[in-house]
């Protein structure tokens, strides 16, 4: 079969040559199982699934002679269900043998974040973030957006981009996940997101929380897809699906340890005594998000649609969070906001203090105003400034001075060209 190649593969065959265990954190179906079978290529292998039956009964049962198998590396696929016996039993084993590359383990749960798992793995296990595709991988880019927005940021802006305004509309409301982009039926792909969003909830958070009012949780994501952007305020959720701010709080807590929704934190930096510290909240897949609220691109592409900025929003937050998986250096993604209304909808920083300030427009022709915001952050912070962006659904690329740039959306992929969107069949 000819599989898209994923951009996270370098990283894991590189940590699995010096580290002991090595840990691939994402979604179901992200194309988690396909990576992890793609150890194989690193020499001999054994591999596991513990959604089979019968390998989780023996890994349950005898957990140590179950984590002793050889060769090595050991591949075990959904390691959460085992649960802490099995991973206090991997520790025993590379406690006693300090070989690299002897476990690969993979979770579409967050294995720091779940409460039925207290073994962390500290000081012997490294992670590797797998998302369903970012577009790079799609179009064949190396994914080095925020490296070069960082070291040479004229250099993203390029030329005039062959994306048109229809073009993105399609990227979006279809989102990222690798089996739904081989359907072509609208209903196929209808029902697709709704089996997936019902195994998700009844099956993967079920297997380590107790949910008292399983029902509220569509209703819980459904609301943070139509609020994306704005910043979530639990009583307000609360108030709108019976619950308490507590039960809201813990289930929006599940739905991140399962990757369905994920958080851009507050930026501070000591700019301002009145900023305000609450994340922004998103589901991870924008096609996911259009399709709790019932959107598809014929409704999408009628102008002014005023679901369409948030659905923008929404996809450019899950493409950063990809791409910072695969930059150099560490980044990461957090929004702006003070009570002077003063808003920039993502800031990349790195270690050293360097930021990048992106704003998102969903106009074909965005205004200088758009980029007032990141201008008064520049001017704030001098030299740690190295660059904003206003990322608009038109073609052309206009510098307005002093790092300000407006780009077109597909920077994020060095603009190649939309017909570039591989044919082959996408790994599962």
């Amino acid at each position: 079969m000819n599989l898209l190649p994923r951009l996270a593969a370098g990283s894991l065959k590189e940590l699995l040559a010096e580290l002991r265990v090595v840990m691939v954190n994402g979604p179901r179906q992200s194309g988690k199982t396909t990576l992890l079978q793609s150890c194989r290529r690193f020499g001999e292998a054994t591999f596991v699934t513990l959604d089979n039956p019968s390998e989780l009964a023996i890994a349950k049962d005898d957990p140590l002679t179950f984590a002793r198998r050889r060769p090595q590396p050991v591949i075990i696929d959904e390691i959460q269900r085992a649960g802490d016996p099995l991973i206090l039993a991997i520790k025993q084993v590379v406690d006693e043998d300090w070989t690299p590359g002897q476990f690969v383990l993979s979770g579409s749960t967050r294995f720091l974040g779940i409460p039925t798992v207290s073994e962390s793995l500290a000081g012997r296990v490294a992670f590797v973030d797998l998302w369903p595709f970012a577009v790079s991988e799609r179009v064949g880019d190396t994914g080095e957006f925020c490296d070069r927005a960082f070291t040479s940021p004229e250099a993203v802006t390029g030329r005039e981009s062959p994306w048109r305004r229809e073009d993105y509309i399609r990227l979006i409301s279809r989102g990222s996940y690798p089996e739904a982009l081989r359907l072509k039926s609208p209903a196929a792909i209808e029902a697709w997101f709704s089996g997936y969003l019902d195994t998700v909830i009844s099956r993967d958070i079920r297997e380590f929380a107790h949910v008292n009012k399983a029902q509220a949780i569509p209703d819980l994501i459904s609301l943070v897809a139509a609020r994306a952007g704005g910043q979530l305020v639990l009583a307000h959720l609360a108030d709108g699906l019976g619950l308490d701010v507590t039960t809201v709080r813990t289930y929006l807590s599940y739905l991140e340890t399962v990757f369905l929704v994920g958080s851009a934190p507050a930026w501070s930096n000591n700019l301002s005594s009145r900023v305000t510290h609450a994340p922004k909240t998103y589901v991870t897949d924008s096609g996911l998000a259009a399709h709790l609220m019932d959107l598809d691109a014929e409704s999408l592409l009628a102008p002014g649609h005023p679901a369409l900025g948030g659905l923008l929003e929404t996809f450019v937050f899950a493409e950063l969070v990809k791409l910072a998986t695969f930059a150099r250096r560490q980044v990461t993604v957090r929004h702006y906001r003070d009570r002077e209304k003063r808003e920039i909808d993502f800031i990349l920083e790195r270690r050293d203090g360097s930021v990048v300030g992106i704003e998102v427009k969903s106009s074909a022709t965005p205004k200088s105003e758009d980029a007032k915001h990141l201008r008064w952050l520049r001017d704030r912070l001098g030299d740690r400034f190295v660059a904003g962006y206003v990322l608009h659904l038109g073609t052309t690329n206009l510098g307005s001075g002093d790092r300000i740039f407006f780009s077109p959306l597909s920077a994020l992929w060095d603009h190649r060209a939309p017909e570039e969107l591989v044919p082959r069949l996408p790994d599962r």
